[in-house]
């Protein structure tokens, strides 16, 4: 307790960094705020009475932090940047121009920050009456008219570029990925009331035994899910020594030791964004048809089999682009680095992709059976609300985004040669300053 305690002072002495938590706490509670506005034209009473949530609305609910069932301002959440921004990195693949554009450096990217904003837009114009149609009951809209439809899909669409605007600011001024954390403070949101709706139903009928088996089950699953985020796989990297300057001044250089970073789950908790937001939209968009029938039971096999696939191949899709081995043995053959026993250029960029879809093949398919745990963990008996934490996408990226915040704190601290906030100075698996050197300048 004690070292928390010196760890929060420091932390709080650091004005940057202070500056920069009470920024993004800021943040986080205007969106909290929005989130309990309800649509205007809308009887809020009327509303809870009639709606009834179950299935793959819970699960959309909890992304929106509860803002789905109010029909709140901000009802459509996130997900439909995330798709667009979907949209974008497949395009970028497949079209030269965004492919150049990627290519441009942070000209290019402001670019495609500007397409995907525009695409945003476009999807919130399809999901929103989609939405309101589906799952805001007709009794409960005051003066269901032609202009309030109009009102409230330009209502929701703001809403959702301003969720968007809320996580780029605190992803520039704040701590961490913005988009990461807003859908990590919705699910954070439920989870204090889903516990302890278990606590009560299990103490009801008798099952206390059964509560500290979940119990144990849970933190279980949390273990491993660190281990998946955490565990690296580490190359080894020489530098060879080389004299630089003339004359008096010539110094030897190099001859350093040092390694890069490969995680196990490379990744992060991108895939199980991608995946869940694609999920949604059968669900939201073809309403009383088998698609929605199937894409609506999260316990059904079609449901976690599709979800299971669709995150191991954005495993591997979203690996390749973030990891270039081309590029990196370039980077190491132009700093004089070179990996032991492995021949600079070509045989180096072989190495590297080898050892990567070694790494991305188990790392994606644990990814994917912690995804679908949660239908199991209800097959089991456990309350659907708090299955949802049992494992599954939000464990995931609860876990996956505390991490990364956590490590984002820890380089502010270590900047100022501070302890970080994990005894040792560093959480397992993260890589030393000179590894974190390496893996930037790839």
């Amino acid at each position: 307790m004690k070292g928390l305690i010196a760890t929060l002072k420091q932390i709080w002495a650091v004005e940057e960094l202070r500056k920069r938590i009470l920024y993004t706490l800021l943040l986080i509670l205007v969106y909290r705020i929005g989130s309990f506005i309800v649509l205007p034209g809308i009887n809020a009473e009327a509303l809870n009475s009639t709606s009834s949530q179950g299935g793959i609305l819970s699960l959309i609910n909890m992304f929106a932090g509860g803002a789905f069932s109010r029909a709140s301002i901000m009802a459509l959440g996130i997900m439909p940047y995330i798709s667009a921004s979907i949209v974008m990195q497949l395009l970028g693949m497949a079209v030269p121009t965004f492919q150049r554009l990627q290519r441009e450096g942070e000209s290019g990217r402001k670019k495609i920050n500007q397409y995907t904003r525009i695409l945003t837009i476009g999807i919130c114009l399809f999901q929103a009456p989609s939405y309101m149609v589906a799952y805001v009951p007709q009794e409960a809209i005051i003066s269901n008219t032609t202009m309030w439809w109009i009102q409230a899909v330009a209502v929701l669409t703001a809403g959702t570029m301003f969720v968007t605007w809320l996580g780029e600011r605190i992803t520039d001024r704040g701590i961490g990925n913005g988009i990461s954390l807003i859908i990590t403070i919705g699910i954070i949101a439920g989870l204090p009331g889903a516990f302890l709706q278990e606590v009560g139903t299990k103490i009801t009928d008798g099952g206390f035994v059964l509560l500290l088996v979940e119990l144990v089950l849970f933190l279980l699953v949390i273990v491993l899910t660190i281990l998946l985020v955490q565990g690296t796989r580490r190359i080894p990297v020489h530098t060879a020594k080389r004299v630089i300057g003339r004359g008096s001044k010539q110094a030897m250089a190099g001859g350093q030791r040092s390694y890069i970073p490969l995680k196990i789950n490379q990744a992060g908790v991108m895939p199980i964004i991608f995946a869940q937001a694609l999920m949604f939209v059968p669900a939201l968009v073809f309403t009383d048809t088998f698609l929605e029938t199937t894409f609506s039971d999260v316990q059904g096999f079609w449901y976690n089999l599709v979800f299971f696939l669709m995150i191991v191949i954005f495993t591997y899709f979203y690996t390749a682009i973030m990891m270039n081995p081309v590029q990196m043995a370039d980077e190491l053959k132009r700093n004089g680095s070179f990996i032991p026993g492995v021949k600079p250029g070509k045989k180096t960029s072989d190495f590297i992709e080898g050892l990567i879809s070694r790494l991305v093949f188990p790392g994606s398919i644990f990814l994917g059976i912690i995804a679908i745990m949660p239908a199991f963990a209800m097959i089991g008996g456990i309350d659907q609300g708090f299955a949802y934490f049992f494992g599954g996408t939000s464990l995931l990226i609860m876990v996956g985004v505390v991490l990364d915040t956590l490590q984002q704190i820890e380089s502010h601290l270590l900047n100022r040669h501070y302890d970080g906030l994990i005894k040792g100075g560093r959480i397992k698996g993260r890589s030393s300053s000179s590894a974190v050197t390496m893996s930037q300048a790839l």
